[in-house]
């Protein structure tokens, strides 16, 4: 079952919210070192997640308009 261009639109937006969200996380944490530094793998793992997620959804929506 293939995504509809709404469909994958709204999928992009909130991949895209939640890497922006990451990103911040990473860099809050990052200006309150050494306060929690215990955090930095957990949240750098997220980070990179949501990343990972978001470079294939767009990879697959430029497949799809292709």
């Amino acid at each position: 079952m293939s995504e509809s261009a709404d469909e994958l639109k709204l999928r992009l937006k909130k991949l895209n919210a939640q890497a922006t969200q990451a990103k911040m996380d990473l860099h809050d944490l990052s200006e309150e070192l050494p306060t929690n530094w215990e955090n930095i793998l957990s949240v750098a793992q997220r980070c990179h997640d949501a990343h990972a997620a978001l470079m294939e959804a767009r990879k697959a929506a430029a497949a799809a308009t292709t």
